[in-house]
This record gives C-alpha cells, sequence and structure tokens, in this order.
C-alpha cells in the first residue's frame, strides 16, 4: 500500500484504516495479537503518521486496545460482550421499527420514500442469505455490513446507523475465530436477509418484529453454545 504522489495523508490514513479493519474481520489478525506502529508502517511502506492515526481510529471504534509500552493489541471480546452486543442492537432496533410501523404517520408512506433504497438492499440481502447459506464467511461479512448499512437508511439517523454498524462489526470481529473452526459454521450464519427485505417493503411490521426476534433468538443461542465452549474458544489448546 505505498503512497503515489496524488494520494494524500487523509486518505492513506483511512486506506491502512480500512486495510486492517479488513485484516481483523478476517482473523488474520487474531484477537491478543500485539503489534507497534512501527510494524505495521513498515509492513506498508509508509510512514508513521498515518499509522499512527489510523490505529487511533481503529481504537475508537473499539477494535483495538492501546498501551503506552507495549503498542497496540486487537481487542479480546468475550461471549458476555458479544450478548450484550445482540441485546443493544435489539433494542435500538426494535425502536427504530416500532417508530415506523407504530408511529403516527403510515408505514407505506414512510418506506416509499426510501424505495430507491429498498431495491439496493434487496439486492445485499440476496447475496449475503447466498453467501450465508453456502458457508462463504469472508464473502457473507462484506455483503452483511452493506445490507444493513444500507438498511439503515430508512432509519434517516445517521447516529443511530453509525452506532449499529459499530456494534455490527464488533460482533463479527468476535465472531469469526470461532466461525472459521466450527465445522456446522453453515447452521450459525443467520440468513435470513430476504425474508426480511421483503416484509419490510411489504409493511408488514408483524412480520418483521417475527424475522427480527427470530435474529436476536438465534445470536442469543450462539453465545450460549459458546458460553458451553462449544465449540471450544478458539485461543485455547
Amino acid at each position: 500500500m505505498c503512497a503515489s504522489g496524488g494520494v494524500t495523508r487523509s486518505t492513506l490514513r483511512q486506506q491502512i484504516t480500512d486495510a486492517l479493519r479488513d485484516e481483523v474481520l478476517a482473523g488474520r489478525l487474531q484477537p491478543g495479537l500485539e503489534f507497534t506502529v512501527k510494524q505495521i508502517a513498515e509492513q506498508y511502506g509508509v510512514s508513521a503518521t498515518p499509522v499512527r492515526e489510523a490505529l487511533f481510529d481503529l481504537s475508537a471504534q473499539g477494535l483495538l486496545e492501546s498501551d503506552q509500552h507495549r503498542g497496540f493489541r486487537v481487542r479480546q471480546f468475550t461471549v458476555a460482550d458479544y450478548r450484550s452486543m445482540v441485546e443493544a442492537r435489539a433494542l435500538v432496533i426494535d425502536g427504530v421499527f416500532r417508530k415506523i410501523f407504530d408511529g403516527t404517520g403510515s408505514a407505506p408512506e414512510v418506506l416509499g420514500a426510501h424505495r430507491d433504497a429498498l431495491v439496493s438492499v434487496r439486492r445485499r440481502a440476496e447475496e449475503a442469505a447466498r453467501a450465508a447459506r453456502g458457508g462463504d464467511l469472508d464473502i457473507l461479512i462484506g455483503y452483511d455490513l452493506r445490507f444493513w448499512r444500507e438498511l439503515g437508511a430508512v432509519v434517516g439517523n445517521t447516529y443511530i446507523t453509525d452506532f449499529l454498524h459499530r456494534l455490527r462489526v464488533q460482533a463479527w470481529v468476535f465472531a469469526v475465530p470461532y466461525l472459521r473452526g466450527d465445522t456446522d459454521v453453515r447452521d450459525w450464519l443467520w440468513n435470513g436477509h430476504q425474508v426480511l427485505v421483503e416484509a419490510i417493503i411489504a409493511a408488514d411490521g408483524d412480520e418483521v418484529r417475527a424475522i427480527l426476534d427470530g435474529y436476536y433468538a438465534h445470536g442469543l443461542k450462539w453465545a450460549d453454545r459458546l458460553a458451553a465452549d462449544d465449540p471450544p474458544h478458539p485461543g485455547r489448546g
């Protein structure tokens, strides 16, 4: 990732941030791994300044932890952390859709204003669901994040959208090391993206709530399985 003459420092900073986030999401930078600004700068062939800025950006996103004397390390989330992420998403999204379907305005009118965005979300949903059914974790993560991010356009509140995106990235960072070594991975990859979009487009509030309830129950059931050490913690043995 060598900077060309036309690349500004801020762009380089973002490139490094994105590249390292992808490495963490893919599980190539394992939880607990420690490294320094110098090591990353040498790896990408760039100066220390944009690397340091990128690492602090990732720390602010909750993906890294910094130590004044030892550098940085990939954050290790616990099963309790993951459960809290699922519960937090459930509370926020439940409030969002309650406002859409139970608010003073009619849901068809609210959703109709985002018709073009929902068409794009439907395409993301198809790809995400296909990847989940096939157990293709690398493809799923990208489409899943884009699916929920674009679905957030219906909310119309960037603070909520950014908060939920951050939680979802952190949840994937926690989950990937477990899923990589799980022979039953397809059983634990939620694939209800398409049915959720269709229910939203149809303005079927009851169906939307039922699908989302199933989604959160799926995540909490997986957390129970992990709490029972099945599969074993990837850092053991």
